[in-house]
């Protein structure tokens, strides 16, 4: 009875054991409106709250976002040796050894030299006396101070900050009342499909946001006042409220892009896209993306547009791998249906 049972088809079955292959129970639309209604809202709570939590934080997550930057101040931009100038704790200045003036000065490493008032007969002279022990402040390569310039500026950072952690901190339980609304209309097979894409999204997207953190960011910092310093410009004063603009918008650009495997891979899924395809397309990616970089760099330096060009171009290359696996694991249906019409052809003949 129970194989007989198993072997009817999904149409001859009860309507209430269609719904995981049929999607679910059969609802009004009034019923899928409340539905919807409630989801609405009770993302709205989440995101209310997540907003309050990140207001209340706000401090901890500046210190969070302006980690990058402290890194990037000890980032070694030049090779050359400095000779720093100290009086009291204060770097009255830094020069190059030959322009010092100092005789006997070492040319292959930092030197540093304190500057201290000495009485030499009746006359007040400043001596400079050789530090030996290295002051740990003047590994930073430079340092920038984040200012806010007007009366309301505090608290539209704090608004800047609430609204983007908000979203962050909320986005889990948003996707998840959205599912709860989406996947009873979802077949079995279109369920396993969409908790595929979600869990190989979140990755994508956190592992671009930490590439940004980590390492684009430190290296963008540093050559941004590298390259302002070449131009002439002092850059030790930042406005605080388009820095944590940036850095913000950053790392979101950045997980988006990573989400370029799934978007390709997808294409191929549905037969848009394949291997062959995206050999053939090699060349214009490499000027798409580079494009690209050219136009989310802040500073146009060519060393930061590698840095996004590259890991862009590598997640290219991985999903045109993956395409070309496909394509031998489990060849296409319609490679066999034209076999097929030509043995017919051929036999008919």
């Amino acid at each position: 009875m129970a194989d007989e049972y198993e072997n009817q088809d999904a149409s001859s079955r009860p309507s209430w054991d269609q719904e995981e292959d049929a999607g679910g129970p059969v609802k009004t639309f009034l019923e899928h409106l409340e539905d919807l209604r409630w989801t609405l809202i009770k993302c709205a709570i989440v995101i209310f709250l997540g907003f309050g939590v990140c207001l209340s934080g706000s401090n901890y997550v500046i210190r969070f976002l302006t980690w990058p930057l402290e890194r990037a101040e000890g980032v070694r931009t030049t090779s050359e040796a400095r000779v720093f100038f100290l009086l009291g704790t204060n770097v009255v200045s830094k020069m190059r050894p030959a322009e010092s003036g100092i005789p006997d000065v070492s040319t292959n490493k930092d030197s540093v030299f304190r500057m201290e008032p000495t009485l030499v007969g009746s006359n007040l002279v400043m001596t400079l006396r050789p530090e030996t022990n290295f002051p740990a402040g003047l590994t930073r390569e430079f340092t920038v101070q984040l200012k806010t310039l007007g009366p309301v500026t505090a608290f539209s950072i704090v608004m800047q900050i609430a609204m983007f952690g908000g979203i962050t901190v909320s986005i889990p339980f948003v996707l998840f009342f959205l599912a709860q609304f989406i996947l009873p209309a979802l077949h079995s097979h279109e369920k396993a499909f969409l908790y595929r894409v979600a869990g190989w999204a979140t990755f994508l997207f956190l592992l671009g946001v930490a590439f940004c953190y980590f390492v684009i960011l430190i290296i963008c910092l540093s050559t941004t006042v590298s390259f302002s310093n070449w131009l002439g410009f002092a850059a030790d004063e930042w406005k605080a409220d388009e820095y944590i603009s940036f850095v913000c918008w950053f790392m979101l650009g950045m997980g988006a892009a990573f989400q370029l495997p799934l978007i390709l891979l997808t294409l191929v899924k549905i037969g848009i896209l394949d291997h062959i395809k995206l050999r053939k397309m090699r060349a214009y990616v490499v000027v798409g993306v580079l494009v690209v970089a050219a136009f989310i760099t802040p500073d146009g330096s060519p060393v930061n547009m590698m840095l996004l060009a590259v890991p862009l171009h590598l997640l290219y290359e991985i999903s045109t791998v993956i395409a070309w696996w496909w394509a031998r694991k489990d060849p296409k249906p319609i490679d066999v249906a034209v076999e097929t019409s030509k043995n017919d052809s051929g036999d008919t003949e």
